[in-house]
């Protein structure tokens, strides 16, 4: 039992000069190691916890650049709207105006040729009724009689009698 003992304590003290520091050296190495990968990867999530927040940022920021982009998208077709609208009224109006003026232009020559056609009818009806040939003053006075007696404004569709003659 001595010598037990005795060897057992020589083993301790060999194991504890040799084994012990090399057992515990590579006990201190593992732990730096696992305590510097714990480092690491907490670095690694900040970081990752940065990056995330800047995502979030830079999404937040687009998604408010995308909505500014589409309001002014949309003001500037209300815009284009409003100003294709303004145009095609001018337009519509500029054309109204142009079909009054040919209109009226159409209805002064119409009547113009109705009056010539009723002196000369008129004309015509006096030879023939009282046979002879007239002058140039009776013809004139027959025309202004003939004139004066057909009522012009209704055929302008006007009512004014002035604006036929």
């Amino acid at each position: 039992m001595i010598w037990t003992l005795v060897l057992f304590v020589f083993t301790m003290w060999v194991l504890g000069k040799v084994a012990f520091p090399r057992i515990q050296e590579a006990l201190d190495k593992r732990a730096r190691a696992i305590r510097e990968s714990i480092e690491a990867a907490e670095r690694q999530r900040q970081e990752a916890d940065e990056l995330l927040n800047e995502y979030r940022e830079r999404l937040k920021e687009a998604r408010e650049q995308a909505e500014d982009i589409t309001e002014r998208a949309r003001k500037a077709a209300d815009v284009a709207k409003a100003e294709a609208a303004e145009l095609g009224q001018e337009k519509r109006e500029q054309l109204v105006a142009a079909a009054r003026r040919d209109i009226e232009t159409e209805t002064r020559r119409s009547l113009e040729r109705i009056r010539k056609e009723v002196a000369d009818l008129t004309v015509l009806a006096t030879e023939k009724v009282t046979r002879r040939t007239l002058d140039a003053d009776d013809q004139k006075r027959l025309v202004e009689e003939a004139l004066s007696e057909v009522d012009f404004s209704a055929l302008a569709g006007n009512g004014s009698h002035e604006e036929a003659r």
